[in-house]
C-alpha cells in the first residue's frame, strides 16, 4: 500500500472511528430487492424473477433505475450487455452519484458508435462538485456480444474501476495535497439508457439512426459488498479486514484493497493499449498547469 504522510494517517484514523459503528454487508442482488425503476413509462423492465433488468431507448425516451439503498464506500460489481448493431447517439450509463450542487460522483458512461466501430467507455470522478476528470477506454471485447462485469470499488483510500476483474483506472485520496476526495457524502447507484446524439457520437456528428429503435441494453449479476448509510449514520460495526465476522457479515479486506503487483501490470496495459484519452496528458485543455492529482506517480 501507498505510504502517507502523518496529515493523512490522521484523517483516515479519524475517517475509521467515524465509520466504526457500521455493518459491512455482502449481499448478491435482486433488482426487484435493490432497486427501483425511475423513469421510462415501461422501457425499463425487471425479468426472471428480480434476476435481470433491461433498459430501453426510443424516440420519445429512454428509460432508468435507481438504487434503494445508499452507500458509503463500497465494492459494486454490474454485468451490463450494451446495445448492439448501430448504437450511435446512445449513452448507457452506470455511476455512483450523491445529490446538490457540490455532489460526488463515480461514473462509467458507455458512448454508442457506428456498427462495426468500438464503443468508449467513459469514465469519471466528481468530488464537492468538481468533475472534469475524464479518461476514456476502448475495450479489449465486444460489449454487445455477451455480458461483462463493471467494477467500482470505493473506500478510504482510493477508488478502482475494472472490467472483468482488470484495473483500468484508479483515482487516490489525496486530501493531504488539497484534492477532495469522496469520502463524506453517501452515493446512490444509477443507470439509465438515453439519447445523447449532440455530443455523444464522433463529437455529435454522428446522430441516432431511430430505425434500429427500440435500443435495449441488459443488466444482470448485481453484488454489492459496502456500507449501507440511512438518514444520519451508516450501519458498519467493523472496518477492520481483520476482524471476524458473522455469518451475514463478510470480510472487509475491500475497505483497505489496493492495487498488487499483477494488478498493477494489468492497469499499465490497459492504459498503454486502450486508453484513448487522458485528462491528465491534456495541456491544451490545462494550460495553467495540469490537475494537482495528476502529478502523483503511484498507481496503488
Amino acid at each position: 500500500m501507498a505510504s502517507y504522510d502523518a496529515a493523512s494517517r490522521t484523517s483516515m484514523a479519524m475517517l475509521l472511528s467515524v465509520l466504526a459503528s457500521c455493518l459491512v454487508f455482502a449481499y448478491a442482488g435482486n433488482f426487484y430487492r435493490d432497486f427501483d425503476i425511475t423513469w421510462g413509462d415501461g422501457r425499463a423492465k425487471i425479468l426472471n424473477n428480480g434476476d435481470r433488468l433491461t433498459l430501453s431507448l426510443d424516440k420519445a425516451s429512454g428509460s432508468g433505475f435507481q438504487s434503494k439503498n445508499q452507500y458509503l464506500f463500497g465494492k459494486m460489481d454490474m454485468q451490463l450487455k450494451l446495445v448492439p448493431g448501430n448504437s450511435a447517439g446512445t449513452v448507457t450509463t452506470y455511476y455512483l452519484s450523491s445529490q446538490g450542487p457540490t455532489h460526488d460522483e463515480i461514473d462509467f458512461e458507455f458512448l454508442g458508435n457506428l456498427s462495426g466501430q468500438p464503443y468508449i467507455l467513459h469514465t469519471n470522478v466528481f468530488s464537492q462538485g468538481k468533475g472534469n476528470r475524464e479518461q476514456q477506454f476502448y475495450l479489449w471485447f465486444d460489449p454487445t456480444a455477451d455480458f461483462h462485469t463493471y467494477s467500482i470499488l470505493w473506500n478510504p483510500q482510493r477508488i478502482i474501476f475494472s472490467v472483468d476483474g482488470i484495473p483500468i483506472r484508479v483515482f487516490k485520496n489525496l486530501n493531504s495535497r488539497g484534492v477532495a476526495f469522496p469520502n463524506k457524502q453517501p452515493m446512490r447507484i444509477y443507470s439509465s439508457l438515453w439519447n445523447a446524439d449532440d455530443w455523444a457520437t464522433q463529437g455529435g456528428r454522428v446522430k441516432t439512426d431511430w430505425a434500429g429503435a427500440p435500443f435495449t441494453a441488459s443488466y444482470r449479476n448485481f453484488n454489492a459488498n459496502a456500507c449501507i448509510w440511512s438518514p444520519g449514520k451508516s450501519s458498519c460495526s467493523s472496518l477492520s479486514p481483520s476482524s471476524s465476522s458473522s455469518s451475514s457479515s463478510p470480510s472487509s479486506a475491500w475497505l483497505m484493497e489496493t492495487l498488487d503487483a499483477s494488478s498493477q501490470r494489468k492497469l499499465r496495459w490497459v492504459q498503454k493499449n486502450y486508453m484513448i484519452y487522458n485528462y491528465c496528458t491534456d495541456r491544451k485543455r490545462f494550460p495553467q498547469g495540469l490537475p494537482l492529482e495528476c502529478t502523483a506517480t503511484a498507481t496503488s
